[in-house]
């Protein structure tokens, strides 16, 4: 456990000194509004486990288990490099609609917590998850209407920045088609105005 520890926090320390070298989901920009945008994401492999407790709690248990699988658990023990950034979404009945990138909404207290497979992955050369909660899914491609922000993740800021977004989708004559979720690109230890968030909620293609 201390081993992976170590792991991860050198692992995300490079993350945060070379931003600029960690892979992110490519996207084609359709309409862009200031900070709002609608996006088309292609197909996507990512790696997801449910977990129960509020946002915070979860998103801390879903990234521990996910960096378990990608720092070496898994069955042939392969490392496979962090992107950015880390899917948060509330569970529902329903298939999540997939948001690039860490995504999270609000929810009764069960979340899906994702981190996008490098590019070119696919579940034929991934290989399988030592932990059972670790469950590996394809997703198809997705339009995503994102509004960018800076700062803090607070619920504050999350339900102001939610609002803004619903409101460049009715101005835009847009449908939503799936729940707002938050991405987060940064490592907990960049200084908060730093740090990159976004609000995406997934749309219909016209």
């Amino acid at each position: 456990m201390k081993s992976l520890h170590f792991a991860l926090m050198l692992g995300l320390s490079l993350l945060g000194a070379c931003a600029v070298a960690t892979e992110e989901p490519s996207f084609t920009v359709s309409l862009s509004k200031g900070d709002c945008e609608v996006r088309d994401y292609p197909a996507l492999v990512v790696a997801e486990v449910s977990v129960a407790g509020d946002r915070k709690e979860a998103a801390s248990k879903g990234f521990r288990l996910l960096a378990g699988y990608i720092f070496g658990g898994n069955t042939t023990k392969q490392k496979i490099a962090m992107t950015a950034p880390v899917v948060q979404a509330a569970a529902s009945g329903e298939k999540i609609a997939m948001t690039a990138p860490v995504l999270q909404s609000g929810g009764d207290g069960n979340w899906v917590v994702r981190f996008i497979m490098p590019r070119g992955s696919t579940l034929e050369t991934l290989p399988k998850p030592s932990n059972p909660k670790v469950q590996l899914q394809a997703i198809e491609p997705a339009r995503m209407a994102v509004v960018r922000f800076s700062g803090l993740a607070q619920q504050s800021a999350i339900a102001a920045n939610t609002d803004r977004l619903l409101g460049f989708i009715r101005a835009q004559q847009l449908h939503a088609i799936g729940s707002p979720a938050l991405a987060q690109f940064d490592p907990p230890w960049t200084l908060w105005f730093l740090r990159r968030n976004e609000v995406m909620i997934p749309i219909a293609r016209h």
